[in-house]
């Protein structure tokens, strides 16, 4: 039968060169929804809590969505899951661009990475070939250089590459995967996984390929009722014209702007300089540009044309890099923004982790527990667009304190000392994303319960904001809770519901493709529509409700992926300065005193562990939970885990920071 998912994988072993294809089980597709799902299960089965993040043993797996290669609109993404060196537990990484479209064109739906080569490969796939490729001339160059060299190896200027920078070379604990030169898969350290297995870049031709579906006719309407109401939606024209930066100085105004390494919630001048609209203005922005089949275009493409930085160019900034080098260092000078962002993307970090080590490094100076000693000499400032620059050069030569910094904030804290975990903003060893969480509870919620940290990229709670987002915002958060007044962040009940709603269609999207803009920020692509979009691509039959609870499976699945490594409801923490610090110098406009501690958390986990059939004791799903969902083949890996789990030593991205 005709279907855009054919369950086909390819496995390529670098320790023994050898390369195959294999067909997945019909569950993958059914139960799991393919692409995140299905890389989840993969993933459980391939790997266990002896495989080291950065072994031989570990596996990478990228998985475009069911519907990438089709015309669905925003389907064009791409899932990487590993074991993450950052965290020691489950991440899936996210990835824009055309790249997947390549993959699903050259007949696979997942690429499955293991072992070791004893020297720099990348693979080389199209349609009709696959290969491993001496990469001993590539390794060592940044991205930009990488693909052109494989362009001019292969001949093929088309061809769609995922590859690493330096970043990836030297093991950074937050080396991102980099799609051509701009797009993506950030977090997490799959760079570094990548790196370890001496594996610079796959690279994919768009020679030839196609993607079909079960039912053309009923897809093809389908597919344009995803579209219409997609471009209904008030958000998705803002993104367009002003990309995901659109709203940064109505943030600070509101004091839910996370500035100087989350001490302060606002700026106290030159916030319009972190905007998708200042990027007009001054000349920056050349162009927008889109995933695979998105009508949204939120991606920036950026030059400076004149004075000091001439010549950079890039993608982005993006709102989080904007917030993660700019508001969060107290610097406002876009055109080093600008620079670090392309020196970002080159060596291939995420600019996230990135900026949460130059705010750690600065405030660690401040406090003396950094000196000249560690910086060569060279003095950190807040707002400083030098200090920047320096230290992300400092970061990829694994320079004096660059070295340590390359590991992450955890990592650092736990070396440094000093109470230096104080300042740490990380939790289970990612560093959270630029989300004022003691101002949005719904957020502090799911940042809490993440399987892979504190940070947005697995549930997008928007729509808790309401009517100051979106008018559709208000009936989303209605239809979830049955009542508009819960859209407002300052709020504990109904969270739970909230975040899960959430989690179930962030799930969801990432297994079809959708971009969760989509779903969780424009809102026009909702359960409905991902079932019928579903259902006629792959010949399923699943309702609207059945698409959720396939999305609550993989969250599950994700979740005891974690337990299994000894992680428990004692992981379920925020960072110490979010839980035990009020910012200072609220802003004057911001309602509400912005407060998140312990007792407020732990009530809302509780009413979450509740909704969802999990213990509130330990954060264990209980048994009968995991039989509902299909899930009770992993009860035989929890059993002992679960008498045990609140008394049991934590995995070190686990344990608390007092302890360290």
């Amino acid at each position: 039968m005709r279907s855009s998912y054919q369950g086909r994988v390819l496995n390529v072993d670098l320790t023994t060169s050898k390369i195959w294809v294999h067909l997945l089980e019909e569950s993958y597709v059914r139960d799991y929804l393919g692409g995140r799902g299905a890389a989840a299960k993969m993933l459980w089965d391939m790997t266990g809590p002896d495989t080291k993040p950065l072994s031989k043993d570990n596996v990478i797996i990228f998985s475009p969505g069911v519907l990438t290669g089709t015309s669905a609109p925003t389907t064009g993404r791409t899932n990487v899951t590993f074991k993450s060196p950052a965290t020691g537990g489950y991440f899936k990484s996210s990835i824009g661009g055309a790249l997947g479209v390549a993959i699903k064109y050259a007949g696979y739906d997942h690429v499955v990475i293991r072992g070791k080569a004893k020297k720099p490969v990348y693979l080389y796939v199209s349609p009709t070939k696959v290969e491993l490729c001496d990469a001993s001339g590539i390794w060592g160059k940044d991205v930009k250089e990488t693909n052109r060299l494989i362009k001019e190896q292969k001949q093929e200027s088309e061809l769609k590459i995922a590859c690493i920078g330096r970043a990836g070379e030297i093991k950074s604990n937050f080396a991102a995967v980099m799609g051509t030169y701009y797009y993506a898969a950030a977090r997490g350290g799959g760079g570094a996984v990548m790196g370890s297995k001496n594996l610079k870049a796959l690279a994919f031709s768009t020679n030839g390929g196609s993607v079909y579906v079960a039912d053309n006719d009923s897809f093809v309407k389908a597919a344009q009722h995803a579209r219409d109401a997609s471009l209904a939606d008030s958000h998705s024209r803002t993104m367009k014209r002003f990309g995901t930066a659109a709203t940064t100085d109505q943030m600070c105004v509101a004091g839910l702007l996370p500035t100087y390494n989350f001490s302060r919630q606002w700026l106290e001048s030159g916030e319009e300089n972190l905007t998708g609209q200042h990027l007009i203005d001054e000349g920056y922005l050349k162009r927008s540009s889109s995933c695979g089949t998105c009508i949204f275009g939120c991606h920036r493409y950026t030059k400076i044309d004149t004075g000091k930085f001439a010549g950079t160019y890039s993608e982005g900034p993006e709102y989080e890099t904007f917030a993660s080098l700019g508001a969060n260092i107290g610097l406002t000078d876009s055109r080093y923004i600008l620079k670090g962002n392309e020196m970002a993307n080159d060596y291939g970090f995420d600019t996230i982790s990135l900026g949460s080590a130059v705010s750690f490094a600065i405030e660690s100076f401040e406090k003396g527990v950094i000196t000249l000693k560690d910086t060569e000499g060279f003095e950190l400032k807040w707002g400083d667009g030098e200090t920047l620059l320096y230290l992300i050069d400092m970061i990829v030569q694994e320079r004096g304190i660059g070295k340590l910094l390359a590991k992450g904030v955890k990592v650092a804290s736990d070396t440094l000392g000093k109470d230096s975990y104080k300042w740490a903003v990380q939790a289970r060893g990612l560093d959270q994303s630029r989300v004022e969480l003691r101002g949005a509870f719904s957020y502090a919620l799911a940042f809490a319960i993440n399987p892979r940290g504190p940070d947005h990229l697995m549930t997008e709670c928007l729509a808790e904001f309401g009517s100051g987002f979106s008018k559709h915002a208000v009936d989303v958060i209605k239809k979830i809770t049955g009542d508009e007044k819960y859209a407002f962040p300052y709020l504990e009940e109904k969270r739970a519901e909230i975040v899960s709603w959430h989690e179930d269609i962030y799930a969801v999207s990432d297994s079809l493709g959708y971009c969760a803009f989509a779903t969780t920020a424009a809102y026009g692509v909702d359960e409905q529509v991902c079932a019928d979009t579903f259902n006629s691509a792959v010949g399923q039959n699943l309702t609207a409700q059945q698409i959720m609870e396939a999305g609550r499976r993989i969250v599950t699945l994700e979740r005891c992926y974690n337990l299994r490594e000894g992680w428990s409801r004692r992981c379920d923490v925020l960072p110490w300065r979010i839980m035990n610090e009020k910012a200072v110098d609220l802003s004057p406009k911001q309602p509400v005193e912005a407060v998140m501690d312990e007792k407020r958390l732990g009530r809302m986990l509780d009413a979450y562990y509740r909704l969802n059939g999990w213990d509130p004791v330990n954060g264990f799903p209980l048994p009968d939970t995991l039989e509902k969902l299909g899930l009770g083949y992993v009860e035989s890996h929890l059993g002992q885990k679960r008498a045990h789990a609140m008394t049991a030593e934590l995995p070190q991205s686990c344990r608390l920071p007092s302890a360290t």
